[in-house]
């Protein structure tokens, strides 16, 4: 099965003006650190280089998304392997912190296909554990990129996988600390907190009615302006795996190339747990 996905993912990945790859931390030096950082502060406002490395230094590493031709970071997602125990069972956590794309790369798919690479590496290092995709999201594109791809998740606008929402309150109960609110089911960073720039994800009376997902995240999470995070998970059990990438490769590219995947993290607490 493994050699097939990787098959099947390098077909994608032929398609696309972009490649991506995966970092640990340790390997990403000073002058990439930069260049990262002058995309994340196109979208972001109150942002401080000094802030971004203090909150990249908690990460495991990063995907960079790279232009073929020039060989230029043009986009990148921070990312925290984190294990915890809870109800009896193992989890391994994939919790994704920064994420930005230049405007120029909206609909790249290479993010999507970089991630499933390391989910299958850490599927074989743990296989046994309970494996979940973990973000938190402020803007509706971050969570359609969950909803419209994983095959068990949660919120989910069908009210399915309800038993999920334990394993997310566990986890934002020891890894965000005071910053989440049980009883609305989101994180609230404060007033110094790096909001997301109005005009890179509005949402629209249209939108709403033409995907109920959109409004769905907006019912969830209904002070995303003003920086709120709704925390969302994501099933990556083998049988789903196995069925992900053919679904990747059939996915059109997005209407307009306008999948913007824009998320923000700061202050996330244990990290190194």
């Amino acid at each position: 099965m493994i050699k097939t996905t990787y098959k099947l993912i390098s077909k994608l990945n032929n398609k696309e003006s972009t490649y991506g790859q995966y970092i640990e931390k340790e390997k990403i030096d000073i002058d990439k650190l930069k260049t990262m950082y002058s995309i994340y502060e196109q979208y972001y406002e109150n942002t401080k280089f000094s802030v971004f490395v203090e909150d990249f230094q908690k990460k495991s590493g990063a995907i960079l998304i790279f232009n073929k031709e020039s060989n230029e970071i043009v986009g990148f997602s921070t990312v925290a392997v984190q294990h915890f125990y809870f109800e009896g069972k193992d989890y391994t956590v994939i919790f994704s912190g920064d994420t930005v794309i230049l405007r120029a790369y909206w609909g790249t798919r290479t993010l999507q296909s970089t991630m499933f690479k390391l989910i299958m590496k850490l599927r074989v290092k743990y296989p046994f554990n309970e494996l979940y995709w973990l973000l938190i999201s402020k803007g509706y594109k971050t969570y359609l990129l969950l909803a419209n791809n994983y095959y068990a998740y949660y919120p989910n606008i069908m009210d399915e996988n309800q038993h999920l929402s334990a394993v997310v309150e566990h986890y934002c109960e020891n890894f965000f600390g005071e910053y989440y609110d049980k009883e609305v089911g989101l994180l609230n960073f404060g007033n110094d907190y790096q909001p997301l720039k109005g005009e890179v994800a509005p949402i629209t009376d249209e939108m709403r009615i033409q995907n109920p997902k959109i409004e769905f995240f907006e019912q969830l999470n209904p002070t995303w302006t003003v920086g709120t995070e709704l925390p969302c998970i994501g099933r990556l059990a083998w049988k789903d795996i196995a069925r992900f990438p053919a679904k990747l490769i059939s996915k059109p590219i997005s209407k307009g190339r306008c999948d913007a995947i824009v998320t923000k993290h700061t202050r996330q607490r244990g990290a190194s747990k």
